[in-house]
């Protein structure tokens, strides 16, 4: 089998498909503490072990997290925001019981989005330095992680 940097190999394909995915917090609630970011690193790792889904960057801005993902063709950009949005917001409850106080009803994420794909040749870089430099000045990048050389193989 060849691998070629940052390319995901799979036994009848080879892709390079990469999401930018932002999920604000319900009523963009200032919810996102640094325990609540621990608890959403450590649930993206346990995601990446389950599903076909690899979070190479994960940062916040107090209301509101960024994710760059690299998946599969056979996951949509909805099955990827939805696998995330559920788990993530369960751990964060379950570890985190102080946040379900501030947000009524049982819901950390927004019902909405945004999803958009990163060019690999040219994008993936402008977006990261989007990310990393973004907001006023109150992100901090959790998480970071190279592209897969042979993930999922």
């Amino acid at each position: 089998m060849e691998i070629e940097q940052d390319h995901v190999h799979k036994a009848h394909n080879k892709n390079a498909l990469l999401y930018h995915l932002v999920c604000p917090v319900r009523y963009r609630r200032q919810a996102i503490t640094e325990a609540v970011e621990k608890t959403i690193v450590a649930t993206c790792i346990e995601i990446s072990k389950r599903y076909e889904i690899h979070f190479t960057e994960i940062g916040t801005d107090i209301d509101h997290v960024h994710f760059l993902i690299q998946s599969v063709p056979t996951l949509s950009p909805q099955q990827i925001a939805q696998t995330v949005k559920s788990i993530t917001a369960k751990e964060v409850f379950k570890h985190n019981p102080e946040v379900k106080k501030m947000l009524w009803g049982g819901k950390f994420w927004t019902s909405g989005y945004y999803i958009n794909t990163v060019g690999l040749y040219g994008g993936k870089d402008m977006i990261q330095n989007y990310v990393k430099n973004q907001g006023n000045n109150t992100y901090r990048q959790i998480h970071t992680s190279t592209l897969q050389l042979s993930l999922f193989t």
